[in-house]
């Protein structure tokens, strides 16, 4: 396979690096001085998604100050039940909520909105214009089970109960959500690519908190379909799925979902995961966000534990999940040097 002078793309088709491509979750956000003075000038958080220069900008920052292999869009997961048609804000200090809740009333009582979704893809055309040649531009869209928890219970939660209860009680009503959402999905995704994404990562935050039974069904069996879609659209474009939570549920996603490469969170050891995931399948993964708070001793260790967990493997270096806003830059700056192995 020829090498491509993208090397985080290349090491996503299965070419490994001889340092792993680096790029950081959240990496366009709340830790960056420039992000929260852009912020100060643009009122809340879903405007800045949505203004198509303000989100470029915050996409480009991280990759101006630190040189990352990849760049992740700067958007959010809820832009899909937004263009599903639930209203959607943000409650300072508290999160994101959503109207109705579907626990209350039927999806089919929301009225889409599919262009609320525009200014993403506008968003997505600027960067790609933007970007350094040698960098990966990532898109990305919340997996099915996670973006259904917000809908169902119009907020996020700790145990995503009001979801579970309504896959239990009412599976055909919990099915239909999913599968409106895989169907929106497969397209978000497909104009992202269309705009000039090169990759796309399936955030499925809540994978966790399922059992087996309904992992299956409510985890694997949605992001399966959205792979499968995707793939016969864009047969080229990688697709990174990350379950977070999902322990030694890892084997069977990557065997079913048929995804191009595996995110690993914080709490999967490396070495089980180079013992037990598909052999040659690519990984990417998993500094604990808080070791790279802690910085020193406790974050050089973590590093070298997981540079030297995947010998022969492809290996996309990042965190376990997202960059916590009080991350000192100075660490940020330090981890690159040591995993280019400066």
């Amino acid at each position: 396979m020829k090498a491509s002078p993208k090397n985080l793309l290349a090491t996503l088709r299965g070419v490994r690096q001889e340092r792993p491509p680096l790029w950081l979750m959240r990496q366009a956000g709340r830790y960056l001085p420039e992000y929260r003075a852009l912020r100060e000038t643009k009122g809340g958080f879903l405007e800045l998604c949505y203004d198509p220069e303000a989100a470029a900008e915050v996409t480009l920052q991280p990759i101006r100050r630190f040189g990352f292999d990849g760049s992740i869009l700067f958007s959010d997961i809820l832009v899909i039940p937004h263009a599903l048609g639930q209203h959607l804000w943000f409650e300072a200090g508290e999160g994101p909520r959503l109207a109705p809740p579907l626990v209350d009333s039927a999806l089919a009582s929301l009225d889409a909105a599919h262009q609320r979704l525009d200014p993403v893809y506008a968003t997505v055309a600027r960067v790609a214009a933007s970007l350094p040649p040698e960098t990966t531009f990532l898109g990305f869209a919340g997996s099915p089970w996670t973006v259904a928890t917000y809908m169902v219970a119009g907020q996020g939660s700790k145990d995503q109960a009001a979801a579970r209860r309504l896959a239990f009680s009412d599976p055909a009503a919990f099915q239909a959500i999913i599968d409106a959402i895989v169907e929106l999905t497969v397209t978000y995704l497909s104009g992202q690519i269309e705009q000039g994404v090169d990759a796309v990562q399936l955030f499925d935050s809540w994978a966790g908190s399922l059992s087996p039974a309904q992992y299956e069904q409510w985890v694997i069996a949605p992001n399966a379909e959205i792979v499968r879609r995707l793939r016969a659209l864009h047969p080229d474009t990688p697709i990174i799925g990350f379950p977070k939570g999902a322990g030694g549920k890892l084997r069977a996603y990557a065997d079913e979902t048929g995804v191009d490469a595996i995110g690993l969170d914080e709490t999967v050891d490396p070495l089980w995961a180079d013992a037990n995931l598909p052999a040659h399948l690519p990984v990417q993964g998993n500094l604990d966000p808080l070791a790279l708070v802690a910085g020193g001793d406790a974050l050089d260790m973590a590093i070298d534990r997981i540079l030297a967990a995947f010998p022969s493997r492809p290996h996309i270096f990042n965190l376990g999940h997202g960059i916590v806003p009080d991350t000192p830059i100075a660490h940020v700056e330090h981890l690159i040097k040591r995993v280019r192995g400066g």
